[in-house]
């Protein structure tokens, strides 16, 4: 006999044991955000984890893909990072800079750049949003508070522009843009969700709808589904802590900064979001694309918050495949 110690079981890749036949949305891909680990938003959040560990734990706990990280590798280190972990680039994230008046004068070199990395890592989705800006973060979720500052007319013009010329050059790429309404921005509301795709071309900026970030906005994300249909190319799945949303709205938290702090962001299907029924929504219109599974902070460690998110999914996919064969 032997004096070895047994070699440890094989893991599965979680990746296969998640998907399974009969599971809804079968042609969708299931991603996460690294946010949780490095937040881009909230200095003070990042825990300086670095990429390697980040990309283990989101091959780990199961996804298909993540969003460029922070510290993340570029180009060809960042295929092979990716490749030897079986995961794809599903996004690099966008935020240019923007006044009442619309984006900033270097605003689309900052975007183009964005899509530069895009490419180089190989992706699929540059997903695009306005940068914060500290009047709005004050009143993230109450933007109809007198003296919120909004775009002008001749703002709204200038980020058609804008976005317009980065969605032909996406294309030129051979790569997806999609836009991302954001709480804390001059983009947040339904209201300007509304004005901005009736401004814009949908063959040139389709929509990224974050249903977490919808409903701060003081939206209903599955209207927002129902209303879009296929313009809406990329989710971000994201549940909202509804007390601490409650606090935000009622000022007693200054700021969306300080509400993500607070973590008003939850793990998925700890807040009080539809997964259901948004689920439900991208199943009766075949829904092909990235979910990106997203909460921007978490109290606990960020792979398990990652894992519960994850698994939340699976189950809600699974329920909407069995009503479909039961239909």
């Amino acid at each position: 006999m032997s004096g070895r110690p047994a070699a440890p079981p094989s893991r599965p890749d979680l990746r296969a044991t998640l998907r399974r036949p009969g599971d809804a949305l079968p042609g969708a891909s299931i991603g996460t955000v690294p946010i949780l680990w490095n937040n881009v938003d909230v200095e003070a959040l990042r825990l300086g984890t670095d990429a390697d560990t980040i990309l283990d734990a989101i091959a780990r706990v199961g996804y298909e893909g993540t969003q460029l990280g922070l510290g993340f590798p570029e180009g060809a280190g960042l295929q092979e990072a990716l490749g030897h972990r079986g995961l794809r680039l599903a996004e690099v994230y966008a935020a240019f800079p923007a006044t009442p008046a619309g984006p900033t004068e270097d605003a689309l070199a900052g975007a183009l750049e964005r899509l530069r990395l895009l490419v180089a890592g190989d992706g699929d989705v540059l997903c695009v949003a306005l940068d914060g800006d500290p009047d709005r973060d004050a009143a993230a979720g109450r933007v109809a508070t007198p003296g919120t500052p909004i775009l002008t007319d001749a703002g709204w013009a200038r980020l058609a522009e804008v976005l317009h010329e980065l969605g032909r050059a996406t294309q030129v790429a051979g790569r997806r843009m999609a836009f991302h309404p954001h709480a804390g921005t001059l983009v947040e509301a339904p209201a300007e969700v509304e004005r901005l795709m009736a401004e814009t071309d949908p063959a040139l900026v389709p929509l990224c709808l974050d249903v977490g970030h919808y409903l701060v906005g003081g939206g209903d994300p599955i209207e927002a589904l129902e209303r879009y249909g296929e313009r809406v190319t990329h989710v971000h799945l994201k549940d909202v802590d509804p007390d601490v949303e409650a606090r935000l709205r009622a000022g007693e938290i200054q700021g969306f900064g300080a509400a993500v702090a607070e973590r008003m962001f939850t793990e998925l299907g700890a807040g009080r979001l539809d997964l259901d029924g948004v689920i439900g929504c991208l199943v009766r219109r075949d829904y092909a694309g990235w979910l990106m599974v997203e909460q921007d902070s978490t109290w606990g460690p960020p792979a398990e918050s990652a894992a519960i998110g994850r698994r939340v999914l699976a189950s809600a996919l699974r329920r909407a495949g069995a009503q479909q064969a039961g239909a």
